[in-house]
């Protein structure tokens, strides 16, 4: 087995112009095994690394996805100026992933907020995949814009197994769909509140809003799991840049529950 910890060659398989300033980059790597909500920390020689969730389908053992925001940062950049055929290093997975077999049995309500969607996006993969073991499944996904909504062609595969509803936030004379926060799409789902988990990933700001609407739904703090956005760098608890409260997102996290978390946003 190969320690997880050390960089690794791969090569990159595939790139995908998915928004104005953002890529989805597929790497290839043959018995690659994770649990959605895990991510990569992924290498540029001479640049640096910077951490990635991973976006694609748990299923699929030859490559996995990552989405990628050009932030103007040395890692990011540099990212979005290669090509397929090019080479990088990874160090992965890593950390804590959604708790599967919680949620098996459940209805299950993810969300996710702007750019948070890719390690919402490997959990809607894998449950579609095992969607009898489920019970009803909702993603609302919230973007300041059509142009802005991530993983468009997914969603539409997505759209014909389970309940998607997007919202953008502000109106549109050319989008059909909702308008405003993604808090509001709460109102359009129906779950046995007995029997119902969440999944989420976006700003602190939104997660904490979300959470205020699921807790009179009946659900629970310890059924809902929040997968942070905090800058990790040694992805082994060492260096303190993902330290939030008394826990180290790269090791701890990044799926937490949310009482676990809360009030600890950046």
């Amino acid at each position: 087995m190969k320690n997880i910890y050390l960089s690794q060659k791969a090569k990159i398989i595939k790139i995908e112009k998915i928004s104005s300033d953002v890529k989805l980059f597929r790497i290839k790597r043959s018995k690659f095994s994770f649990i959605p909500g895990q991510f990569v920390l992924i290498g540029i020689w001479g640049q640096g690394e910077a951490p990635f969730a991973i976006a694609s389908s748990p299923f699929e053992k030859n490559h996995f996805d990552i989405v990628v925001r050009n932030t103007g940062g040395r890692v990011t950049h540099a990212l979005h100026n290669l090509k397929s055929g090019d080479e990088l290093t990874f160090r992965g997975p890593l950390g804590k992933g959604f708790p599967i077999s919680f949620f098996e049995g459940k209805d299950l309500v993810m969300m996710a907020g702007g750019y948070g969607i890719p390690p919402i996006a490997s959990l809607a993969e894998y449950v579609i995949k095992e969607r009898k073991k489920f019970g009803k499944i909702y993603l609302l996904y919230g973007a300041r814009s059509p142009q802005d909504i991530l993983l468009q062609k997914k969603i539409k595969e997505w759209q014909k197994k389970i309940n998607v509803i997007l919202t953008i936030d502000k109106p549109q004379s050319d989008w059909p769909g909702c308008v405003g926060l993604v808090c509001d799409l709460i109102q359009k789902i129906e779950v046995n509140p007995q029997n119902a988990a969440a999944a989420m990933c976006g700003p602190g700001p939104m997660v904490e809003a979300l959470e205020k609407v699921l807790r009179p739904l009946g659900i629970s703090d310890r059924r809902i799991f929040v997968s942070l956005e905090r800058k990790m760098q040694c992805g082994a608890g060492k260096c303190q840049h993902c330290v939030t409260g008394e826990k180290y997102v790269c090791l701890d996290g990044p799926v937490f529950n949310y009482d676990e978390i809360d009030k600890n946003w950046d």
